[in-house]
C-alpha cells in the first residue's frame, strides 16, 4: 500500500508547499496542487528524496493528470518589505488564486498558515513526506522555481545560480563579496562573509 492512498480520496483538497525560502537570492515558489480520486504516481514524495530527472517526469505527469494545479510566486523586493514566513504565505495565496477548480480543504506543509478567505486549512510538519497532495506542490514549486533561477543564471553567471539556486553555498557566497548584491538578491536578510575562513556564516 502506497503510504499516499489514504490522501487520494477527496479531489477537492489541495495540497500546498514552497520552495526558495532559505535562499539568499530570487523569489519564493508557491504551488497548489488538488489530485483527483485514484491519482496514483510511482516515486511521488517530498521533492528533496528525489532527484532532479525524477522530479521533472514526475512535474509533467502532475500537469498533466492533476485536477488542478497553479504556481504563486512572490519576489526578492516583495520579500524584503513583507518578510519571508510572510512571502511564503502570500506565494501559497497567489497559488490557491489561480487555481482552476476551488478547494474545499487546504493541506500546508509547515506549522503556520494565514487563513486564506473561508477555506478551512490544516498544518502539517514534514507534510511533504506524508501527503500525496503536499508531495506534488512539493514537485512543482521546486521546478518551476529551478526552472526560473537556471534562466536568470544566464544574466549573473558569477553567482553559480544554475546549481545552487539562490541558495548560501561558499561560491554563492564568495560572489556576493566579490561583486555585491544583484537586484535578485533580498537586502533585508543578514549575512556575513568572512575572506579568511570563508566557511563561516
Amino acid at each position: 500500500m502506497s503510504p499516499f492512498d489514504l490522501f487520494y480520496t477527496n479531489e477537492n483538497e489541495a495540497g500546498c508547499d514552497e520552495a526558495g525560502r532559505g535562499c539568499l537570492a530570487g523569489p519564493v515558489f508557491a504551488a497548489a496542487v488538488i489530485l483527483g480520486p485514484g491519482f496514483l504516481l510511482p516515486n511521488l514524495n517530498d521533492s528533496k528524496k528525489l532527484s532532479s530527472k525524477q522530479r521533472d517526469k514526475l512535474r509533467f505527469l502532475i500537469e498533466e493528470n492533476a485536477v488542478a494545479w497553479a504556481v504563486g510566486i512572490v519576489s526578492s523586493e516583495e520579500i524584503d518589505q513583507i518578510n519571508i514566513l510572510n512571502a511564503s504565505f502570500l506565494a501559497m495565496h497567489r497559488a490557491i488564486d489561480t487555481l482552476m477548480v476551488v478547494p474545499k480543504h487546504l493541506l500546508i506543509d509547515g506549522n503556520r498558515f494565514k487563513i486564506y478567505k473561508d477555506i478551512s486549512h490544516t498544518c502539517h510538519i514534514g507534510g511533504d513526506a506524508k501527503y500525496a497532495a503536499i508531495a506534488a506542490a512539493s514537485i512543482l514549486a521546486k521546478t518551476h522555481r529551478d526552472e526560473y533561477m537556471t534562466k536568470l543564471h544566464d544574466s549573473f553567471p558569477d553567482y553559480d545560480w544554475n546549481k545552487n539556486m539562490g541558495y548560501p553555498t561558499l561560491k554563492h557566497r564568495k560572489a556576493i563579496y566579490e561583486y555585491g548584491l544583484t537586484a535578485f538578491h533580498r537586502k533585508t536578510f543578514k549575512w556575513q562573509f568572512d575572506p579568511i575562513n570563508p566557511t563561516l556564516f
